[in-house]
């Protein structure tokens, strides 16, 4: 059992020292200038600038809707996925005798079943408050929009720049969001077997990586 508890242990860092060094060097590090939400951020603020030049602004405001209607989407659903682990935890005695049941499960007891369970719960709170926050801010950018003058006002570019700005910031913390459900999604193979969710965890990483650095996304917007 002690052995076991170390290989959850030893699963668990490996997953978070994964999730932080990702996020620090697609988010902070110098190569973020070639990722995919990089290429986004110029093309938010080339909207931002044709955005300015129109008297009617429908095309922008049902733009900043689609956003935040996406946006208000993962923010409800997470609330109801934080509901169901909570009931989960009242089911820990039934849910190991059910993963005891697949071949290769690793043991666990009830605390272990509801330490994980709790894990689980912490990420989707943390991608909660991100869409929560992305909301708000996609929010800002839309009464932005609407702020934004006429283009022969000297003011207008100025607050068109502030709008791109917090259309950025939405989409920064949006993205954070998405990538704790990545890792989330990881997380329930912690529930089988601690190697499962340290194979879960790179996997996922590779993924977030091809996405953001080499997707045929990317080369389409960069022209290769």
């Amino acid at each position: 059992m002690v052995i076991t508890a170390l290989h959850d242990v030893l699963a668990l860092c490996w997953a978070l020292c994964w999730w932080a060094g990702y996020t620090f060097y697609a988010d902070s590090s110098t190569r973020r200038r070639k990722s995919i939400s990089a290429v986004m951020a110029h093309n938010r603020h080339r909207w931002m600038e044709q955005m300015r030049k129109r008297n009617l602004r429908m095309i922008d405001t049902s733009i900043a809707s689609n956003l935040i209607t996406g946006i208000s989407f993962f923010s409800s659903t997470t609330i109801l996925v934080l509901v169901g682990l909570g009931a989960l935890l009242g089911y820990s005695k039934e849910g190991i005798e059910l993963v005891a049941t697949l071949p290769y499960a690793a043991a666990s007891t009830p605390l272990l079943w509801n330490g994980k369970v709790v894990f689980l719960m912490l990420i989707f709170i943390y991608a909660f408050f991100k869409f929560t926050w992305a909301f708000r801010l996609s929010n800002y950018c839309s009464i932005l929009i609407g702020a934004t003058p006429e283009t022969s006002d000297e003011k207008g570019p100025n607050i068109a720049a502030q709008a791109a700005r917090m259309s950025m910031m939405s989409a920064h913390n949006f993205n954070r969001g998405i990538r704790a459900y990545f890792f989330a999604l990881s997380a329930l193979a912690w529930f089988y077997h601690p190697i499962a969710f340290m194979i879960g965890s790179s996997w996922v990483i590779v993924i977030l990586y091809n996405r953001e650095f080499r997707s045929h996304a990317l080369h389409i917007m960069t022209g290769r």
